[in-house]
Formats: structure tokens, sequence, C-alpha cells
């Protein structure tokens, strides 16, 4: 294609088409970087610039109706910024729920006994522990059978109805809920640990006493493995239960980013 086609191509999309476009692609790229499943280390960078392209192609449409989009250099770069919120918003609330299924695993493996033995996880690209390994991969599978993905790009559609691409964020609302997701990680992990938690519990207490009627006994090579067995026993029968926990706790995490952006 020649110069003279190019600079025919961009007249007939025009200016505001162009900016719109990076706009966009302003507000999908923290998706890819601070989202689960969208930021994983299995898809390598060039393959992520390609989908945040391809999925900001796809909602410029809907982004760029109606809008008004300004033409200075300073009012563009405060838009670019406005748009890295909003969609940081939506990913760090994301990457928050996740955390705190990692988080819940993290506990478990320090109360069973598993953080002695670390391997390399290949979604994070870190050394965890067999059990946050584990919840890991569950959340990701589970996260794919709610069709979290399909959450996501609905709600980052969504987005662009709420805040659009000339409007104002809210940004003391938006301060204040990522502050109250962050620290609601750590209830979250114990909610979903609490069952394993309290099953180990009550091995070391029986343990613990049956120290005290036997002392002769190795309670830490008895124990140990039986204390391994116990939590195994127990993640499997709990483990049911982190379906509904992950369904109710997606749908709110999206729902609270979405609230965030448009409450003053």
């Amino acid at each position: 294609m020649s110069a003279a086609q190019v600079h025919q191509l961009l007249g007939a999309i025009g200016t505001s088409h162009i900016l719109a476009f990076f706009l966009v692609l302003a507000r999908v790229g923290p998706l890819f970087v601070l989202a689960p499943l969208f930021s994983s280390s299995y898809l390598p960078p060039q393959v992520r610039i390609v989908l945040a392209v391809g999925l900001a192609v796809g909602l410029v449409g809907i982004a760029d109706h109606g809008q008004q989009i300004p033409g200075s250099p300073l009012a563009l770069t405060g838009l670019v910024l406005e748009q890295l919120l909003v969609g940081g918003a939506l990913a760090f609330a994301l990457a928050a729920m996740f955390a705190a299924v990692q988080s819940a695993g993290s506990i478990l493996d320090a109360v069973s006994g598993f953080s002695f033995g670390a391997m390399l996880n290949p979604l994070t690209g870190t050394q965890d522990a067999i059990l946050t390994q584990f919840y890991t991969l569950v959340g990701t599978a589970v996260f794919l059978a709610f069709g979290g993905d399909g959450w996501v790009l609905r709600g980052m559609a969504r987005t662009f109805q709420l805040v659009p691409l000339d409007g104002a964020v809210a940004l003391r609302s938006v301060a204040s809920g990522s502050l109250a997701l962050f620290s609601n990680i750590f209830v979250a992990a114990l909610e979903l640990a609490a069952p394993v938690v309290l099953a180990v519990l009550v091995t070391d207490i029986a343990f613990g006493m049956l120290s005290r009627v036997v002392p002769q006994l190795n309670v830490y090579a008895v124990g140990f493995p039986v204390k391994v067995g116990v939590a195994l026993i127990a993640v499997t029968v709990s483990l049911p239960f982190l379906g509904g926990w992950f369904g109710d706790q997606l749908s709110g995490s999206v729902g609270s980013a979405l609230r965030e952006l448009v409450a003053f």
C-alpha cells in the first residue's frame, strides 16, 4: 500500500476515530496486565498485545458513538489517564478475587505442612506450594466454567456506557472501592480456608491431648502425615463450595467495579 493510499485511508477513517481507538486501547490495556487469565504468563506478550488491539477494535464502535474527542495534547493526556484508571479499576477487582483464592491456598499450605515443598507455578511465574497452585488452577477452571471471560468483556463494554471516553471518573469512589477490595482479600481467603483450617486445628488438638496421655509417642512423626491426610480430605469435601463462592464473588467484583466508576 502506497503512502497516498494510507493517507487516503486515514482521512476516510477520521482523526476522531483514531483517537477514540487509542483511548479504548488505553482502557482495555490494564486487563492484560492485572486481570487474571488475561494477564497469564501462558500468553506471550505479543499475543496479549494482539488480543488487546483486537478487543479495542471491536469496542471502538460502541465507545466512539456520539463522543467528542478533544484534539489538544493536554486534554488527550488527561483522557488517557482516565481510561487507564477505569480499566485498572475493573482489572484490580478481578485480581483481588484471585488473590483471595491464592491466599486461601497459602494459608492451607502453612497449616497443613505443604509449605515445606514449593514448585514453580506456571500461571504466575513464581514459586508456590502445592495447595496454592491447586487453588489457583481450580479458580481458573471455575472462572472459565462460569463464563468469567464473558463477564469481564461485558463489564468492559458496560464501562463505556457508564463512563464515556470524554466523561469524568469518580476518583474518590474508585480509591475507596479499591481500598475496600484490598482489605477484603484476607477475609475472603479465610472464608475459603476456614473448613480445612478447623479440621487441621481439631487434629492438632487431638494429637496434643494424645501426647499428654502417651508421652512416649512421637507426635511429630505420627501427626504430620495424619494432618496432611486430614487436610487433603477436608479440601476435597469443601471444594464443591468453591464454585458457588466464586460465582458470587465474580458477579460482585464486576458489579462493584462498575458502581465505583459512577458513584460520586
